[in-house]
């Protein structure tokens, strides 16, 4: 039988042994954490450094193909992916449109039988399809990811649920980590990083901090589509304050001086760009133009379609003593480019400095008031006449003619656009040509320069503080008594 001594030598070396086994599996054990810690150290210092870097693109150039190449490169760097892409939703909500995809991001989705043949001889054609191709929003794992609203990880996207009915569905293990964008509770587009199968799947950590910096990047994608939109719109403004500028110019800057007659016109645009103008035109000797238009519409292009109209007046109106003729040829210049939801109301008068006649032609126009100084009453001065643009010639010749207006020493002539009449309060009331046709008829005595200041005056305390809805334009004309 063994001396007990033997047992305990024995006993001695199985522990030994065993402590030897422990001690090398704790070092094993302590060298894989200080590799995890330092796997995790660096992932920290990637995704700082990814932050800094999407900082700096964000203060430099916000633009959205600059944020999406520093987002998606970033994030594959943080999480060591092959490959990613960024996807932004649609103006219309229903797709997933690439805006960068990396090189060697893998096919996230089906490819149809032909680009894989093609992609086999040519990787160009596989990068080609990929970031030409847009995704339906109810489609593959990215629309999935879209609509389950938060960010997944797939081990296997080939085995992946979404692509069940697909008719072309992906054919290379693939893991990937997909997250939605979203800023301000609103759907942006996803973003997504992945790898081959021989590439090892990605650690809960991993998808941790990918969708940690996936809410960073919606944050600064959200933040810096608001600072391009603040920047656009203030360019946008200061470039109509310039137009506006421009068509200022364009309109009289003083009242003119007319033998016998004193003349007075106001603009009052509802925006920055006005649809309104009126205009005076040296037509011959002693015959003076008055012209009052308002194009229908608002802002920009109602405005350069004013600008174009007394282009085109100005042009015809010199020699030419019938308006309704000078209208004529206007609108045949102006109705091949007018749109087809335009059209352009004009009122213009020939005045006969010598004898006081006014002919005057309204296309389509509202009628301009008289007050009769003899009667003390105010008379609407109606003429035939369609609107410019609304037809090509023909129709507006025969229907446009000119009417005839003898002015009498104390007479006034008040042409307005229907913003005057048009305007509300605050219970919607219009002002209406009755209550302007009063204001016109107690002014008018008092001179032109006072009809434009009191109608004013009047369609201030009708509208209170309410916003101007439509461009307001007058003109007054009054015939002054002659000189003893």
């Amino acid at each position: 039988m063994p001396h007990p001594s033997t047992f305990a030598l024995i006993a001695i070396v199985i522990i030994a042994v065993g402590l030897v086994v422990a001690l090398q599996n704790h070092r094993r054990r302590s060298k894989r954490l200080r590799a995890r810690f330092q796997d995790l150290e660096g992932e920290e210092k990637r995704m700082f450094t990814f932050l800094n870097v999407l900082g700096g693109s964000i203060e430099r150039d916000p633009s959205p193909a600059v944020l999406s190449r520093t987002i998606v490169d970033g994030a594959i760097d943080v999480v060591a992916a092959r490959g990613g892409g960024i996807y932004f939703l649609s103006d219309d909500g229903l797709f997933l449109n690439p805006s960068y995809l990396s090189e060697d991001c893998p096919p996230l989705m089906g490819m149809p039988e032909a680009v894989r043949e093609k992609a086999g001889t040519d990787h160009r054609a596989l990068t080609s399809h990929l970031r030409l191709t847009r995704v339906a929003i109810d489609d593959g794992v990215l629309g999935h990811c879209l609509a389950v609203g938060e960010a997944i990880h797939i081990r296997d996207l080939k085995s992946h649920s979404s692509f069940k009915n697909s008719a072309a569905p992906p054919t290379d293990h693939v893991s990937a980590l997909i997250a939605p964008l979203r800023h301000a509770d609103k759907d942006m587009g996803v973003l997504v990083v992945a790898r081959r199968v021989e590439d090892g799947d990605f650690s809960n950590n991993d998808f941790l901090v990918f969708r940690s910096l996936a809410e960073q990047s919606s944050f600064a994608i959200g933040n810096a589509k608001v600072h391009r939109e603040a920047h656009e719109k203030r360019t946008m403004e200061k470039e109509l304050r310039n137009a506006r500028e421009v068509q200022r110019i364009l309109l009289p800057q003083v009242d003119p001086v007319v033998d016998g007659f004193r003349i007075s016109g106001t603009n009052l645009p509802a925006r920055i760009i006005s649809g309104d103008y009126y205009d005076y035109i040296e037509v011959a000797e002693r015959s003076f133009g008055i012209v009052i238009a308002d194009v229908s519409g608002k802002g920009v292009p109602a405005g350069l379609m004013m600008a174009m109209c007394r282009s085109a007046l100005r042009s015809v109106a010199p020699g030419e003593m019938s308006p309704s003729k000078a209208l004529a040829l206007v609108n045949r210049q102006l109705f091949p480019d007018i749109r087809e939801d335009m059209f352009i109301s004009i009122a213009y008068g020939i005045l006969d400095v010598d004898t006081g006649k006014l002919l005057l032609s309204r296309a389509g126009h509202d009628p301009a008031l008289c007050y009769r100084k003899a009667t003390g009453k105010v008379e609407t001065l109606r003429s035939p006449g369609l609107a410019v643009g609304v037809d090509g010639g023909q129709v507006f010749e025969r229907v446009t003619r000119d009417f005839e207006v003898q002015l009498e020493p104390g007479d006034c002539v008040l042409f307005y656009t229907d913003g005057v009449k048009e305007a509300v309060d605050a219970n919607d009331e219009e002002f209406g040509v009755e209550r302007m046709s009063n204001a016109f008829r107690n002014a008018a005595p008092l001179g032109a320069e006072q009809v434009l200041k009191h109608v004013q005056e009047e369609l201030g305390k009708f509208t209170g503080d309410g916003p101007q809805m439509d461009d307001i334009t007058l003109v007054a004309m009054e015939r002054l008594a002659p000189q003893a």
